[in-house]
């Protein structure tokens, strides 16, 4: 079945189609979720409330975008809110999602010495407007735009977060080998 033909039946309410759909994301999703939220718990109601809301907005859904896109786009707002309403703190990374990108603002160079786990922690300590921004951009891919319609500010205000909180993350990073430059 195609998945434009699933979409469709999807939105005549049809529970098949909403189930192989369900059942097509369900795992995606709900990666996306843990590692923003660090609690399986939590990201399993997320993951839900997302379908929901995916689903009760389908007609919305015009195929501009690949249909999980779309709904990763879903998810992560949910995460964020659901983080906002709870002043929780965010489990941003594992072994698999540490992407080092250059862009624009400059070179991200991590030094080899540098673990994981300790970049891991170190985006932890940032203010969420950083952070939300760097793991946006580092981890999930999104561009500036697409950022700024995220998170609801601008796209200077995007790439004034990324700088800064890059900045912010080096100049935690130099602080743990005495400033030892990469």
């Amino acid at each position: 079945m195609f998945q434009t033909d699933l979409i469709e039946k999807c939105r005549r309410n049809d529970r098949r189609a909403q189930m192989k759909l369900y059942d097509k994301y369900c795992e995606a999703m709900y990666t996306i979720s843990v590692r923003y939220l660090g609690n399986p718990d939590d990201a399993r109601d997320i993951t839900q409330e997302a379908f929901i809301k995916a689903f009760r907005k389908l007609e919305q859904y015009r195929g501009e975008v690949t249909f999980g896109a779309w709904l990763k786009r879903i998810v992560i707002n949910k995460c964020i809110d659901h983080l906002k309403s709870k002043a929780l703190q965010v489990q941003s990374l594992d072994e698999g999602f540490l992407q080092v990108a250059a862009e624009e603002e400059g070179h991200w160079e991590v030094e080899d010495s540098i673990s994981v786990d300790q970049v891991k922690e170190a985006m932890e300590s940032l203010p969420e407007r950083y952070r939300y921004v760097l793991m946006l951009y580092l981890i999930e891919g999104y561009d500036h735009q697409e950022i700024a319609e995220i998170l609801g500010i601008t796209e200077n205000t995007s790439r004034t977060q990324l700088m800064r909180g890059k900045r912010k993350l080096q100049d935690h990073l130099k602080h743990l080998y005495h400033g030892t430059g990469y």
